[in-house]
């Protein structure tokens, strides 16, 4: 049994049984895409933040379980005080109503990274928002935001949160593992990515899930984000079903 997505000039065929569970995005080209419009990169985000609300509801639509996403990176403080801050601001006015669709689709929404530096009326907000959708975790269905966060960033987190624990002797040193620290990553509660997306022409990981992605399936496309369609994620999903996924194995 397949799936057919039909389109004007063609049909994907998608094998439902083959959906990755997990699939990451790098939100890429935002700003680009504002310049080639002669538009402020303000725009290019608010666009980008359209692109995320049709992709997800796709996604989840097609079966997909759990999609993270790159919203907000702890190297894009660097970028000018005018444009974080409309960065934040944009997030303040578009992730609830980005929380609203995931409700109704009875999706858990996670933020993933560290909240230290953000300012306190947003994280109330996501705090709020976790909380609203708390009880559909059990589904297994979650959208994590990825707000001030960094691979490198996390695996300190977890390093120290499991250094903690050896030193109070709640573990041994001999516990350690690849569970173990897995279960320390901000992503505990979701398989390790199957699938991970960079549109925009860049061909690079840029800090994201470095311990989750060892063995995900990498994507990369020319179209930058805010132009990324319901058929493009259709053929990303459809190229990773052309794949053999061995795990290091024959």
């Amino acid at each position: 049994m397949f799936l057919w997505k039909k389109t004007k000039k063609n049909q994907i065929r998608l094998d439902p049984n083959n959906i990755p569970c997990h699939i990451a995005i790098i939100m890429d080209g935002n700003g680009r895409w504002a310049k080639k419009r002669g538009l402020p990169r303000t725009a290019g985000h608010g666009a980008g933040a359209d692109t995320l609300v049709k992709i997800a509801r796709h996604a989840y639509d097609l079966g997909v379980k759990c999609l993270t996403v790159y919203a907000f990176s702890t190297e894009n403080w660097k970028r000018p005080q005018e444009e974080v801050s409309n960065l934040m601001n944009l997030c303040m006015k578009r992730l609830p109503q980005i929380v609203d669709l995931m409700e109704h689709r009875k999706v858990a929404v996670r933020f993933l990274g560290d909240r230290s530096r953000l300012p306190a009326p947003l994280v109330k907000m996501m705090e709020d928002e976790e909380a609203r959708t708390a009880e559909y975790s059990k589904t297994g269905c979650f959208l994590n935001i990825a707000l001030n966060y960094g691979g490198r960033d996390e695996l300190i987190f977890a390093v120290r949160e499991i250094a903690k624990k050896v030193q109070q002797n709640e573990i041994s040193l001999e516990a350690v593992n690849e569970e173990l620290i897995s279960a320390h990553l901000y992503t505990a509660h979701c398989p390790d990515p199957d699938l991970v997306l960079r549109p925009s022409g860049e061909i690079r990981i840029s800090n994201f899930l470095l311990w989750q992605s060892a063995y995900s399936e990498f994507y990369y496309d020319n179209i930058l984000w805010p132009d990324f369609s319901e058929k493009d994620l259709e053929r990303a999903i459809l190229t990773y079903q052309g794949r053999n996924r061995r795990f290091g194995g024959v």
